[in-house]
């Protein structure tokens, strides 16, 4: 069941600038205030897995896109992947649970060339061993 709740512009403009342009390494989407749209809350180009996990707040419910980038085994080079995030904790609000989860494909049916997609609840979900083992999967 979908929310009715609809990702801004700034939303799908701030996606392509990560995809084509790989200036950005990740981008951070909410809920606008009235909660009625998706919108950007942040954007980094900062390459730092670690750094993108620490701005999932630990009681707030999130969605995000990181421009995953691995080297291949064997030293076959590196490689990028599109990673949709939905980030869900178990300590948010469950109303605010249930408006994300039913608002997700709002979003990433708009998000064209997500390779990987990961749900997490806990940080533990969403380790970059976790998205490696993904990766490499495809």
């Amino acid at each position: 069941m979908s929310s009715g709740v609809q990702p801004s512009q700034e939303c799908l403009e701030k996606f392509q600038e990560l995809k084509t342009g790989k200036k950005l390494s990740y981008v951070i989407y909410g809920l606008s205030d009235d909660k009625r749209s998706i919108v950007v809350l942040k954007t980094s180009e900062d390459k730092d897995f670690d750094k993108f996990v620490a701005e999932l707040p630990e009681k707030e419910c999130r969605w995000a896109v990181y421009d995953f980038e691995f080297e291949l085994p064997g030293g076959e080079g590196v490689r990028n992947k599109l990673t949709f995030v939905m980030w869900s904790p178990d300590d948010a609000n469950v109303r605010n649970k249930m408006v994300f989860a039913s608002s997700k494909d709002a979003l990433r049916r708009r998000l064209e060339g997500i390779a990987i997609e990961i749900q997490a609840t806990e940080y533990s979900e969403i380790t970059k061993e976790a998205v490696m083992d993904k990766a490499l999967r495809r």
